[in-house]
């Protein structure tokens, strides 16, 4: 079983930057696919950015030029570079991970980190 670890959360203030961070514990196959998705209470949770391992990326359209993922140069690693940060973008967010290739990973998931914009 692949465990995704998320860290990086926080409070910031709005206008801030935060950068989170997921490592998984599968070392031998490639996580082809990694994404972030966000969930507030009440809900659904919603994508907010994938990668594939081809270098394709999906984003919500709120976090467009605000948000930037990328894959690390270690395997199986994925960030999330939150900037402009709005109140409106705190949630828990969490990490996501599949073996295929797709834009909307979610055969394996992180535990939540939270994010809260607040001054």
């Amino acid at each position: 079983q692949v465990q995704l670890v998320e860290s990086g959360g926080g409070l910031v203030q709005p206008g801030g930057s935060l950068r989170l961070s997921c490592a998984a514990s599968e070392s031998i196959l490639v996580l082809n696919s990694m994404a972030w998705y966000r969930q507030t209470p009440g809900k659904e949770r919603e994508l907010v950015a994938a990668i594939t391992s081809g270098g394709r990326r999906n984003y919500l359209i709120p976090v467009k030029g605000r948000f930037t993922i990328s894959r690390g140069n270690a395997k199986n690693t994925v960030y999330l570079q939150m900037n402009s940060l709005k109140p409106e973008d705190t949630a828990v967010y969490y990490c996501a991970a599949a073996l295929r290739d797709t834009l909307y990973p979610n055969d394996y998931w992180g535990q939540g980190t939270q994010v809260t914009v607040s001054s």
